[in-house]
């Protein structure tokens, strides 16, 4: 085996990835406080060719080079939108026939594992302030939620890891059909 240099790896440039076809998900941060979060969450959004990223509240937006330094320029590929109120992004999107998910701990949540997609919808998934999570008030506006299964000692994840695991598993199950 060999490592594959940066010239071997085909990227798309940033007008190719504007105009190819996008990953059916919206992302939508809400309240994020990190800004290596955010960051991290364009970087996984432009490597798996996620349509649009919501930022919401306190939630920073580009230019800022602390999001750059995890971004590595994926703010400049990946669409987004910053809207002050979740609330009005989630009635928004529902409107518009989106299926908006929450990604959090909640009563009847379905496992990320026993999640099954519908290839006719539209999903747009809501990643929440990493000390409070997804507000009640969003989660009871949103069409379901879906909990990321843990077996350890600790119940939460950075909401990094939580988006790239939600994001690559929801792509697979999208890809395969």
């Amino acid at each position: 085996m060999r490592k594959l240099e940066n010239s071997e790896l085909k990227r798309k440039s940033i007008t190719d990835f504007k105009t190819a076809d996008k990953t059916p998900l919206i992302i939508i941060l809400d309240d994020i406080r990190s800004l290596n979060n955010i960051g991290s969450v364009f970087r996984t959004a432009d490597a798996f060719l996620i349509e649009k990223i919501f930022l919401c509240g306190i939630t920073a937006t580009p230019p800022n080079k602390e999001i750059h330094k995890t971004a590595l320029g994926a703010t400049d590929t990946v669409q987004w939108e910053y809207q002050s109120d979740v609330l009005n992004v989630i009635e928004k999107l529902k409107n518009d026939g989106v299926t908006v998910l929450a990604i959090e701990q909640v009563e009847n949540a379905i496992f990320l594992n026993e999640f099954e997609i519908d290839l006719t919808k539209k999903y747009a998934l809501i990643f929440g302030n990493e000390v409070f999570g997804v507000s009640q008030e969003s989660i009871e506006m949103c069409d379901g939620c879906i909990e990321i299964p843990q077996l350890g000692t600790k119940h939460s994840l950075n909401i990094s890891v939580s988006a790239g695991i939600v994001i690559w598993d929801l792509f697979q199950k999208l890809i395969q059909h």
